[in-house]
């Protein structure tokens, strides 16, 4: 039932980003080149997601289980460090260069473009290196 689930929201997520256009880099680039021909309309599929979403997620945090039974795992660190600034910068140049992001980068592997695939391998290969420097870093 979970794998079911999974393949649901993650086929409702797909058509989302589809029918709002945020699988074409050049409609994310227009919303990063604030000094250009600004284009509003990823703000718009953001505050969208975020009014959504806010419901669901407040009910979740008066839950100790998921709706399919698990343990309800919520983030519940709000501290904002040295690993936190720097992934985040290093995903917004990522997503500014390519005007992809991970969501997107995977529906957009259906167009059989070269661009998604090269972008998708450079993702997966810095999750490897991320793997990697993890199992170091926690080394004694």
């Amino acid at each position: 039932m979970q794998a079911l689930m999974a393949l649901v929201a993650g086929l409702l997520f797909g058509i989302g980003l589809i029918v709002s256009g945020m699988t074409n880099p050049s409609k994310i680039l227009a919303f990063l080149d604030l000094a250009g021909d600004w284009d509003p309309s990823l703000a718009c599929v953001m505050v969208g997601a975020i009014l959504v979403g806010l419901i669901p997620f407040n009910l979740a945090k008066k839950r100790q289980t998921a709706l399919l039974g698990d343990p309800m795992r919520l983030p519940n660190s709000r501290q904002i460090d040295r690993r936190l600034v720097l992934g985040s910068l290093t995903f917004g140049l990522g997503w500014g260069l390519a005007g992809y992001c991970p969501g997107p980068a995977l529906v957009s592997l259906a167009s059989y473009g070269i661009k998604p695939v090269i972008f998708t391998a450079a993702m997966l290969a810095g999750m490897a290196l991320y793997e990697i420097l993890e199992g170091l870093r926690s080394r004694p």
